[in-house]
């Protein structure tokens, strides 16, 4: 799309528009006289050529007599000439373009040029046409009447040539003098738009060039003329208000640095307090210390005279105040717990938003009269959230009214949501702990159940067989059945004894390999089972809780070897690949087949699925692969994604 031309560019295109006009005019004035030259001088050479041809004309009838028998050829010759001597009345009479040929259209010249043809066509011609057809004595007649003819007529034609020269040399002069007119209107032309440009363009555009160059020499009270309203006017104008607003911006600099200094300096103290929080924030601490720390931060930070954390109770929908600094011990007793819209806190429970108020001026239907009687002047209350769930609110108190903006409101808002974070933290750890420890104690009543529990079980039906024995007298049943008890009793207490090795197990080795190794010399002193450690690779370490984890898994497959298995020898090997970990633990022993031995997996012999238990909480893959007579073979894998995301 084209813009609007604006007055400026009318301006310039009418200017040009009309010395297209009077330049094209002249032009073509000129080209028309100098067509209407070039007919008229062709008319001259025309109409001289026809007293030639009169005279041939004569003279070939002359020579005709002479002969007495003018033959064909003589004859021919003299129509051929009257035909030629009508072509060039009629081209003289309607002009011919193509030549071109034009005789002049003035009145003398038409006057002159009808005379010739009167003439021709009533003496001249028809006494030719006398002499072609008569005999001897009428060719002499009409000779002799041409003869009589021919000087007056050849007057006529060089009357008519001589018009037609005056009317070309008239011409001539009409085109030298519009020639003359069109230097002048060119000369004037150029100097009419060598003003125009220079007034309306040079003269602006140059006071515009040295206006600019006073800006760039820090002189912002410069300001140039508005003579028009076009575009340099407009132009003229922009210019004046952008040097108005640029000395406006210049005359304000300082304040406004000054005010950006004010503004950077308060934003690098929020996010000095912001980060000082958060920071205290992402330190381990109980519940109490935490709430009691972040509330000095933000006293010590906005000046604050006193504050408080309450922590909202959703069952009771109470708020209990959880800390506090500086209030009295009234204060603390009057609002130790509150209900769910009591006051100001409840207000912000219930509503979520942050809330300041001068105590001599609250809104109507607040109740401030604790604030009021502790003496404070301005109370707030802050929303502590967490995924939009309300935990409770914490309060800033100033002896003083304390104006606080919206910045502040902002961030103590952002810090309300950050000690939820910390808050729900807390209690999700709390929560872990839980969940593990009831976890293990799950693995603990197992394990007891899968080992010292059935050993008991088999204990007491021997102690009922033992007092059978011996209430029928049957001495040889009851030694060989208090054997049996003794037997049962030691295996109970090798159990035991394993499994308050695996519950005190802690990683006190540097690493994993080595705490599978010293388990490795460990088994192989207490049961003399030859065993063997391999090592393939290398990674970064575990966490501690999973290095936990595949100890038992190991220490769970060595005592299953130790109870079961029967065999001289036993391998671990610990492979690394890619970042992936391979536990692998083979014996040599007598082995099973899971699927007609289906007990080792049921409740009773819970040992495997404890291993499998283990291995997929830390997000591992356990197997087992065992033939009779050919030993078993226990895989553990941790793939690199599972080590990366734990």
């Amino acid at each position: 799309m084209f813009a609007k031309p604006g007055k400026l560019s009318r301006k310039i295109v009418g200017m040009l528009m009309v010395f297209l006009i009077i330049a094209t005019t002249a032009i073509g004035l000129t080209l028309v006289i100098s067509w209407q030259l070039e007919g008229v001088a062709a008319a001259i050479n025309d109409g001289g050529s026809q007293r030639m041809r009169t005279y041939r004309i004569g003279h070939l009838m002359a020579r005709g007599l002479e002969s007495q028998a003018p033959g064909e050829t003589l004859m021919r010759a003299i129509e051929e000439e009257l035909k030629r001597f009508d072509k060039v009345l009629r081209d003289l009479q309607l002009g011919d373009p193509a030549r071109p040929l034009a005789a002049p259209r003035n009145p003398d010249v038409q006057k002159r040029l009808w005379e010739v043809e009167q003439t021709w066509g009533e003496f001249i011609r028809p006494l030719v046409r006398d002499y072609l057809v008569g005999n001897t004595q009428q060719r002499a007649m009409a000779l002799d009447s041409f003869d009589n003819e021919l000087e007056p007529f050849v007057g006529r034609i060089d009357d008519l040539v001589l018009a037609m020269e005056n009317s070309y040399a008239s011409d001539t002069n009409l085109l030298r003098t519009v020639q003359a007119v069109l230097v002048v209107m060119a000369v004037l032309g150029t100097f009419i738009l060598i003003r125009f440009f220079v007034s309306l363009i040079i003269v602006p555009v140059g006071k515009l060039h040295a206006g600019m160059r006073r800006m760039s020499a820090n002189d912002l009270t410069v300001r140039v003329p508005v003579r028009s309203d076009d575009e340099l006017g407009n132009l003229a104008h922009g210019f004046n208000q952008m040097a108005e607003h640029l000395q406006n911006v210049y005359g304000t600099l300082e304040e406004r640095v000054e005010a950006e200094t004010r503004r950077l300096a308060e934003r690098n103290r929020e996010l000095s307090i912001l980060y000082s929080v958060t920071a205290f924030l992402s330190e381990p601490a109980p519940l109490d210390d935490l709430c009691s720390g972040f509330l000095e931060q933000i006293k010590s930070a906005l000046g604050a005279d006193a504050g408080a954390v309450r922590l909202y109770e959703p069952i009771t929908q109470k708020l209990h105040l959880m800390t506090s600094d500086g209030l009295s011990e009234e204060f603390i007793a009057r609002e130790a717990e509150l209900n769910c819209g009591e006051c100001l806190c409840g207000e912000v429970v219930q509503s979520g938003l942050p809330a300041a108020f001068d105590t001599a001026h609250p809104p109507a239907g607040m109740k401030l009269r604790t604030c009021i009687r502790e003496g404070f002047g301005t109370a707030t209350a802050f929303s502590i959230v967490y995924d939009r769930q309300q935990l409770g609110v914490f309060n800033i108190y100033f002896r003083r009214p304390q104006a606080i903006s919206d910045q502040e409101m902002r961030l103590l808002d952002t810090l309300g949501h950050h000690l939820g974070v910390a808050i729900e933290n807390q209690r999700l750890k709390s929560r872990e702990k839980e969940l593990a420890i009831s976890e293990e104690r799950n693995l603990l009543a197992q394990e007891l159940h899968d080992s010292i529990a059935q050993g008991l079980a088999f204990l007491n039906i021997q102690v009922q067989l033992l007092q059978d024995s011996l209430k029928k007298n049957r001495l040889e049943e009851a030694m060989q059945t208090a054997g049996q008890l003794r037997e049962g009793v030691q295996e109970s207490y090798d159990d035991v004894r394993e499994l308050l090795v695996h519950f005190r197990t802690r990683m006190d080795q540097a690493d994993l390999d080595a705490a599978i190794n010293a388990a490795l010399e460990k088994f192989e002193g207490q049961t003399g089972i030859e065993t063997e450690f391999d090592r393939i690779g290398s990674a970064p370490p575990l966490q501690s809780t999973d290095e936990i984890q595949i100890m038992h898994i190991v220490q769970e497959s060595l005592s299953n070897i130790r109870k079961h298995a029967s065999a001289t020898r036993v391998r671990i090997t610990v492979s690394r690949v890619r970042g992936n970990l391979e536990i692998v633990v083979e014996d040599n022993g007598q082995g099973f087949d899971p699927e007609t031995e289906p007990k080792l997996l049921s409740d009773r012999h819970v040992g495997l699925k404890i291993m499998r238990e283990r291995a997929h909480r830390i997000g591992g893959e356990w197997n087992i692969a065992s033939k009779p007579g050919e030993g078993t073979r226990v895989v553990f894998k941790l793939p690199r994604e599972t080590r990366e995301t734990s």
